[in-house]
């Protein structure tokens, strides 16, 4: 009786363990250590809403691409080169700087030191907000940047109005980012969707009224790119507050969040040239494809629009991973780090074969089975194709130097590593009470000292943070006047009546109707010359 009572609590164990929905055949439990599948259904867990929210992100530009195309190939140029522009210098300066927080909060997150989050969200809204100066002095200067590249003069007219609507909608990218990072390292992913669900209706709306309804043209499409990124980060903030979601890691602002910022660089800068270098590399494809032709540019463009939507998954999977790998560096926990990293590597393989498949179903696998052996031949004759072998090449290799670092990373020290400093201040302090009194007299003094140093080398005092951050918002002031300055004295060339009339032309050509001839309107040469 007493077996057949284990037996039964064996075969009833699997429907309380969360992953049981996922793994509900026996085979599969048996052969799968319970550890991995609860560490798959977890990472599979934050990976489908992180996709749907990626790609909802993503389809706000599609729509005001879709509403551009109604407004003539002129407008439609122009947006294409003001994106381009906005996303090498101002989405991946932001994206970059965003990154640190995906670190920071993450682990301060795993050890429970709640309020410390919010500090660090101070921290990064400070920074986000100073890097917004050096972004709109590039911004602001679009145009002649754009024909410095010998682009068409009416295209960078175009784009560089974009860019100028845009400017009050950098600091709400910037903080979107920054929300996301927030909440996503927390565990919070729903969140994300729902206001990305309602962004991309008040999207749509605004699209309609502003370009068909109320037809204001190129003005029209502008302001509604402008007002997109604003919808998605006052929806996502007002969430927050509505649920009341920072309830636990918002202590109110603190003069704390001037402190570190050192530490929150030494992570930014690395992840910003990270970013911008790996965005700008497809950017850059795109204007070597355009020197070829047109046949080879939208060749260009249709692989990178398949590439995008594919990273989507990858990148919901990255940031699962980041965040349970965080959360476990930051509780001390590296058994569970290495696991998450062993099972995310995984995942991430099998997920490459499965697209690989469905690619190859597409008639995509030619590129890959028909690869020449001589690279340099390939490269002087398969013209676009030549951009993405060499990026494959790059890829490969660093894929594979990641792979390496990983499997010979030093997990424990790393843990170490992560502990934060308050903690680590903590643990000093009671290695300081601890030591016997009679016999450690002088290692007490001496440990005394250490901690008052270590304290004042972190520490800034209060004239060092009005000098230091002063400095900083100084530097970043001047970069924006300089910018401006630039802006105002640049000369730029005229644009005739013919091409500022492009646009009308480009819009109502589809409203002309053609002219009947006199011979088919059945009016005689008389009757007009009598007319």
């Amino acid at each position: 009786e007493e077996m057949m009572d284990g037996s039964r609590a064996r075969a009833e164990a699997p429907s309380t363990e969360p992953s049981a929905k996922l793994f509900c055949c026996g085979c599969v439990r048996r052969y799968l250590p319970l550890v991995y599948r609860e560490e798959i259904y977890h990472i599979l867990r934050m990976t489908g809403p992180l996709v749907a929210f990626r790609i909802l992100n993503y389809l706000l530009p599609f729509v005001i691409t879709m509403f551009c195309g109604r407004l003539g190939n002129s407008v439609l140029a122009g947006y294409g080169m003001a994106s381009a522009t906005i996303s090498i210098t101002t989405a991946a300066t932001g994206g970059g700087l965003a990154l640190a927080c995906d670190t920071l909060v993450s682990q301060t997150f795993g050890s429970k030191n709640l309020l410390h989050v919010g500090v660090i969200l101070q921290r990064g809204v400070l920074i986000l907000l100073l890097f917004c100066l050096p972004c709109w002095a590039l911004l602001i200067n679009t145009q002649p940047l754009l024909l410095l590249l010998g682009q068409d003069p009416e295209v960078a007219r175009i784009a560089q109005l974009y860019v100028i609507v845009y400017l009050p909608a950098v600091p709400a990218s910037f903080l979107h980012q920054l929300q996301v990072a927030y909440l996503q390292n927390q565990g919070v992913i729903l969140p994300q969707v729902y206001t990305a669900i309602a962004a991309n209706i008040a999207n749509v709306l605004t699209n309609y009224i502003l370009i068909t309804w109320l037809d204001f043209g190129v003005y029209g499409s502008a302001v509604a790119n402008a007002v997109a990124e604003i919808y998605i980060c006052v929806f996502l903030y007002a969430y927050i507050r509505w649920k009341r979601l920072h309830s636990e890691t918002w202590g109110g602002w603190s003069l704390e969040s001037l402190q570190d910022w050192g530490a929150y660089m030494k992570l930014a800068i690395p992840s910003t040239m990270m970013l911008c270098f790996e965005w700008w590399i497809y950017e850059i494809g795109g204007f070597l494809a355009g020197m070829l032709s047109e046949m080879d540019l939208a060749a260009q463009h249709a692989v990178l629009m398949l590439a995008t939507t594919n990273y989507m998954f990858n990148l919901g999977m990255q940031g699962a991973t980041c965040v349970r790998v965080g959360n476990a560096l930051g509780a001390g926990d590296t058994t569970a780090a290495v696991l998450t990293c062993k099972v995310s590597l995984t995942l991430t393989a099998l997920l490459a074969v499965v697209q690989g498949a469905v690619l190859a179903g597409l008639n995509f696998h030619y590129i890959c089975c028909k690869m020449p052996a001589g690279c340099a031949l390939v490269i002087s004759t398969v013209r676009c194709s030549s951009f993405w072998l060499g990026l494959l090449i790059c890829v490969c290799i660093q894929s594979t130097f990641f792979i390496v670092v990983i499997f010979r990373l030093n997990w424990e020290r790393v843990t170490k590593e992560t502990i934060p400093y308050k903690e680590r201040k903590h643990k000093d302090l009671i290695l300081y009470q601890t030591l016997p009194p009679i016999d450690a007299s002088l290692d007490r003094e001496r440990l005394r000292e250490t901690c008052n140093r270590e304290q004042s080398k972190v520490r800034l005092s209060t004239s060092q943070l009005i000098i230091r951050r002063g400095l900083t918002t100084l530097a970043a002031v001047l970069i924006l006047a300089t910018g401006t300055s630039l802006h105002l004295t640049l000369p730029l060339p005229e644009v005739s009546k013919v091409t500022e009339a492009n646009d009308t032309l480009n819009l109502n050509s589809t409203l002309q109707y053609a002219t009947p001839s006199l011979q088919t309107s059945g009016v005689n040469q008389s009757e007009i010359n009598y007319l």
